[in-house]
């Protein structure tokens, strides 16, 4: 089923940033807590058939997230989200790196700084995120990876989390 909830993914080439706003049909409360726990955080932040798994996570200023994204056949890339700036339920900020299970960094992957803000519209929650890498070559690697289409992918499993909520 496709969503007709608001997806606008957009590239800047100039700053090196991807924007992504996403509507979601939930309140803001619950829209931030699927991005800041891990329990729910799990369900959603891999592109299916891939799942997440957090190994640790702690969310305050200068926290971390290790977790890894298990594939069908078990196979594992694991990554971080090292905290650096959180208002409840407005905006939280981190830098997001591949590393391997123990949180040690890959350095042949970018890392990329993400701002994610939360608003709350009516019935609908949006979340408008920008990702800033370095240089337009460490963009582009993302990008190419398949990026996009993952991201996608898993923003319509967050949606069938809060569909299943409503039933």
């Amino acid at each position: 089923m496709k969503s007709n909830l608001l997806m606008n993914f957009t590239v800047d080439k100039e700053s090196s940033t991807v924007n992504v706003k996403r509507e979601f049909n939930a309140p803001l409360s619950d829209v931030w807590s699927a991005w800041t726990e891990a329990e729910i955080l799990d369900q959603w932040w891999a592109p299916a058939p891939w799942k997440a798994r957090t190994k640790s996570m702690e969310f305050n200023e200068g926290g971390r997230r290790l977790y890894a994204m298990v594939g069908p056949e078990g196979e594992e890339h694991w990554a971080i989200a090292d905290f650096t700036s959180i208002t409840p339920k407005t905006n939280f900020k981190y830098l997001d790196a591949f590393c391997d299970s123990e949180g040690n960094l890959n350095t042949e992957f970018p890392r990329s700084n993400w701002n994610v803000n939360f608003s709350e519209q009516g019935d609908s929650t949006f979340v408008d995120i920008a990702i800033k890498h370095k240089n337009l070559e460490d963009l582009e690697q993302i990008i190419a990876m398949g990026f996009k289409e993952g991201f996608t992918i898993a923003m319509e499993g967050l949606d069938k989390i809060f569909e299943e909520r409503t039933k």
